[in-house]
């Protein structure tokens, strides 16, 4: 049976995340959980950043987790705290637990153990052999922690229910190592005491290490543990945990591809969890009111990239005209849209604003749908639109110059009155040539490059009679050539 929540005064939870250089889609879920749980229980969060590791304490690494978070919307309470910071404390409970014999020193290797577990006729690893071998600290002398050899460490985990750990299985694992660092697991121990964290919120894929924490905590005498809740792995369509190497899982990365920042909470919201009136797509203020950890499924969440998309292109098409144009401003100019920054006009993205965002997914995919509006003519066309609108269709030919003579004193302010004339150029010459000819087709295909977009006339008054003439006629002598 799962563990219910302990009745504490001020909950507070910790994000502790090692700096990796990058924000993983998994611990951005993990940070969201905690940030979810302590605004809801109106409690604290801690941001702790686990540089045990000293070759990663660097501003670029650190700057990798709180950027991200910050796009997000996630924000802490107290922090970023470092436990490099407080080393000294965690070499004295390591210094503690040898001078109460609950840890020892070990100058053992891996292939010394693996050789002397193979010589006893043992499982390969460490089976306690410095025990009683009266070891002295030394450069390369690392710290073990002394397991019970009997017996189990039990954890009531709110997701998870009763878990246990037998110590027969559990090796003497190291606390400090050979250069004298700690390793994460007195940091944690000594950390979330001092700093008062009563919940530790995080993923199952660190479920093997709180026995080992907790016999830590134990021996220190630090009292009652925190409240554990392990959150369900994250695997990709293939049901595989989610990978650097085939998955896309930088936070980074999608920040760049254009979704939005409320519509990825969202999403990330759901792995695992669920409100209990099935409605996914919500405001924040709601899911915060809403979230609960005992309604957290511990069964292996999908990180499902096309229902992101999803629920991204429904914040999208919520956006008013103009904060929209606002968002997608970065995502419109740039090395890679294919106009100069100088001819991009937000006015025609706020005009148009309607019908790009109903066609959208990510803001990424906005200039594509505009970008011919904003050079001076089309370079070069879609071969497979050219063919058939232009080469294949009937009449392609008399309806650009037919269209051209129809347009020319057109004053290009009213998008009703375009339409009509193109309309009626497809209409006389279908009467008389005595089967349906499309104008309108051949029309776009020369003023965007391709045969589907966007509403056509709207655009056009934005695009200017000069300029739509002579695509037309650049279209028609092409067609002519």
């Amino acid at each position: 049976m799962a563990a219910s929540l302990a009745p504490v005064t001020t909950p507070r939870v910790r994000f502790a995340p090692a700096p990796t250089g990058y924000l993983h889609v998994g611990s951005a879920r993990s940070a969201l959980f905690n940030w979810l749980f302590a605004r809801h229980t109106g409690g604290e969060m801690v941001l702790r950043i686990e540089d045990t590791d000293a070759s990663r304490k660097t501003q670029a690494f650190v700057d990798a987790i709180i950027d991200p978070l910050r796009w997000l919307g996630i924000d802490w309470d107290e922090g970023p705290l470092f436990q490099s910071d407080r080393r000294h404390l965690h070499v004295a409970a390591v210094d503690r637990l040898v001078a109460q014999g609950r840890a020892y020193f070990c100058d053992l290797t891996r292939e010394d153990s693996d050789r002397m577990a193979a010589a006893a006729g043992l499982r390969a690893g460490y089976h306690g052999w410095s025990r009683g071998r009266g070891v002295q600290d030394g450069p390369g002398v690392v710290v073990r922690f002394r397991t019970p050899d009997e017996g189990v460490t039990a954890v009531e985990d709110v997701i998870r229910g009763h878990v246990e750990f037998s110590h027969e299985i559990m090796e003497d694992f190291v606390i400090r190592r050979g250069d004298g660092s700690p390793t994460f697991l007195i940091a944690n121990a000594v950390d979330d005491h001092d700093m008062g964290i009563t919940h530790v919120i995080r993923g199952e894929d660190l479920l093997n290490t709180t026995p080992k924490v907790r016999l830590i905590w134990d021996a220190l005498e630090f009292g009652d543990p925190p409240v554990y809740a392990h959150l369900p792995l994250l695997v990709n369509e293939r049901r595989k945990k989610l990978s650097k190497r085939r998955d896309d899982v930088s936070l980074a990365d999608y920040m760049g591809r254009g979704y939005l920042p409320e519509a990825m909470v969202n999403a990330l919201a759901l792995l695992g969890w669920g409100p209990p009136d099935d409605v996914e797509i919500r405001p924040i203020a709601e899911i915060i009111k809403l979230f609960s950890l005992d309604a957290v499924n511990k069964s292996a969440a999908f990180f499902d990239v096309k229902k992101l998309d999803h629920i991204n292109s429904a914040y999208i098409r919520a956006l008013s005209p103009e904060t929209f144009t606002e968002r997608v401003g970065p995502f419109m100019v740039g090395d890679d849209v294919g106009y100069a920054e100088s001819d991009y006009d937000p006015g025609f993205v706020v005009a148009l604003a309607p019908e790009i965002q109903q066609r959208i997914s990510t803001l990424a995919e906005a200039p594509a749908w505009v970008s011919w509006l904003f050079v001076d003519r089309i370079e070069s066309y879609d071969e497979k639109s050219w063919n058939k609108v232009m080469v294949k269709a009937r009449a392609a030919d008399r309806v650009l110059d037919q269209v051209i003579a129809a347009l020319s004193d057109d004053p290009f302010d009213d998008p009703g009155s375009i339409e009509s004339k193109v309309l009626a150029v497809g209409d006389s010459l279908s009467e008389e040539l005595g089967s349906r000819v499309m104008s309108q087709a051949p029309v776009r295909v020369a003023l965007t490059g391709r045969m589907s977009g966007i509403p056509l006339w709207p655009a056009m008054t934005l695009l200017g009679h000069d300029k739509c003439i002579e695509r037309l006629m650049a279209a028609g002598a092409r067609l002519a050539g």
